[in-house]
């Protein structure tokens, strides 16, 4: 897509559900496929889809990034509760305070426990350092997007919030109503109704995974 953008080929990118319910035949080829999309282009009903820009596309990335980064230190702060639980001790969300760190570092443990903690506390450390830094880089390109400072100035709505929703998803002039950005985010239940009766379950694991998380 990059390519075709440095070269000044257009490119449209369509639906393809609504591509296939274009055509009731049920045979299906590549020749068939080409003549239905040229008489959907030619009829000047191709269901083209919205694509972010290269910019958003890296600021994407830029908030993945985070967002992996954050869920390996969720990873690394459990192990280190497990393990102080299993020593008898129970501090809570506090042990990731600097004096929580500081009281299981004195723990007395066997030499390959001992070593897995000291290991853990320092990509622990090393993780909290870059992870400030890339809420330092989504708060200046949250702050350089009008969008996003409009967001912003919602009360609980921060700079990754804010930014995610800016660049996942686009121009909210696209979504009919609020059921459509939820369902393009992937934050609407499951349902599993019947009768009169109606059952919801959890969020379906669809939509932009790291748009449902910041939004969520």
């Amino acid at each position: 897509m990059n390519l075709l953008e440095e070269l000044g080929i257009e490119c449209q990118v369509g639906h393809p559900a609504k591509i296939r319910a274009a055509e009731a035949r049920k045979q299906k080829h590549n020749r068939r496929d080409a003549d239905l999309i040229l008489k959907l282009l030619v009829e000047n009903r191709f269901p083209r889809i919205w694509l972010p820009s290269r910019e958003q596309q890296d600021l994407r990335a830029l908030l993945r990034h985070r967002h992996q980064w954050v869920r390996i230190r969720t990873r690394i702060q459990n192990v280190l509760q497990a393990i102080a639980l299993a020593n008898g001790l129970r501090r809570g969300p506090s042990l990731e305070s600097q004096a929580g760190q500081s009281t299981i570092a004195s723990l007395p443990l066997a030499p390959h426990t001992a070593y897995r903690r000291s290991e853990l506390q320092a990509m622990y450390v090393n993780f909290n350092t870059e992870i400030e830094k890339l809420n330092q880089r989504v708060e200046e390109q949250a702050c350089g997007r009008a969008s996003a400072r409009l967001l912003m100035t919602h009360p609980g709505v921060g700079p990754v919030t804010a930014l995610a929703t800016d660049v996942f998803l686009g121009d909210p002039a696209r979504f009919t109503d609020g059921k459509t950005v939820a369902s393009y985010v992937g934050i609407i239940p499951s349902e599993y109704s019947s009768g009169g009766r109606q059952r919801l379950g959890g969020l379906e694991q669809t939509g932009q995974c790291a748009a449902a998380v910041s939004l969520g």
